[in-house]
């Protein structure tokens, strides 16, 4: 298709050609196109692609990628609600403690006797005009303070992305506050807890750009705990990584903990019977059904 726009008929020929089956009615196939968008939707056939001329593995059927679409639409739904459990629950206690040990100090997030400099230095990328008009509440703050520079911070952390609050946990130079944060969600080793939260970062910003999550691999590994037991050993896959998450959320709460191994139980369930998504749930995600 290179840089030249082409209609839905284009569209359809080009994936016919290439060797995908259009095992649903012309309208109905255009309509999910308008709907979606070839562009979008080739993520999710891109995988099955066997050549440099973009041809497909033989037997792959339009429903099937659509299908596979929708997996990944649902699983996003589910994984953002229960990642946004842990975020707040990591920020509120960052907040509490740090915020109550310095008193003194209530935008410590950017005084150097607390916060390294690493992170200090690109502040105005995280608190910028735009970041204190696009927040209502850092607004009116701004609005009553005249004279303040940064509202304080249980005001300010709450309107910081996941990968930022991580960020300045990562560059506290207070060990206690940090290793009593780790401790508090089980894990010994402050190195493995960071490293386990950047895996939750790249889950939630892979959901929250609507990034392709059915074969998403954590680059250099899930680190390993006493606690944690991956399907044949396996650090990289989803499946890894959502088990990262019921292990935050056991600590958190058994409750939801319980509530989103049900769910993604649930969700796969649909696909027991559909051979093609069957076979991505086990082979690229990495589930095993039982």
């Amino acid at each position: 298709m290179g840089n030249i726009a082409t209609t839905f008929n284009e569209q359809i020929a080009l994936l016919e050609k290439r060797g995908m089956t259009i095992d649903l009615e012309p309208n109905k196939a255009k309509e999910i196109l308008l709907d979606i968008g070839y562009y979008r939707l080739g993520f999710y056939w891109h995988p099955f692609v066997i050549d440099d001329n973009h041809n497909l593995l033989s037997g792959i059927k339009f429903s099937d990628i659509i299908n596979l679409y929708y997996l990944d639409v649902d699983l996003r739904n589910v994984i953002t609600k229960y990642l946004n459990r842990i975020e707040i629950n990591f920020r509120t206690k960052l907040v509490y403690y740090v915020s109550n040990k310095y008193k003194t100090s209530p935008t410590w997030f950017i005084d150097p006797k607390i916060v390294d400099q690493n992170f200090i230095k690109d502040i105005e990328k995280y608190y910028s005009d735009d970041f204190k008009k696009s927040n209502k509440p850092i607004k009116k703050h701004h609005q009553k303070y005249l004279n303040d520079k940064y509202a304080p911070a249980w005001k300010t952390l709450e309107f910081f992305t996941f990968g930022v609050i991580l960020k300045i946990f990562r560059n506290l130079h207070d060990n206690d506050i940090k290793e009593r944060i780790t401790n508090i969600y089980g894990v010994k080793n402050l190195a493995k807890f960071i490293s386990l939260m950047e895996t939750l970062v790249l889950l939630r910003n892979t959901c929250a750009h609507g990034g392709v999550l059915f074969d998403l691999k954590v680059p250099k590994g899930i680190s390993k705990i006493p606690e944690l037991e991956f399907n044949n050993n396996d650090r990289m896959s989803l499946d890894s990584s959502i088990k990262v998450i019921l292990f935050f959320l056991n600590k958190i709460s058994t409750d939801r903990e319980k509530d989103l191994e049900n769910s993604i139980n649930q969700l796969f369930e649909k696909y027991r019977n559909d051979g093609f998504v069957k076979r991505i749930i086990e082979n690229e995600i990495n589930y095993m059904y039982k």
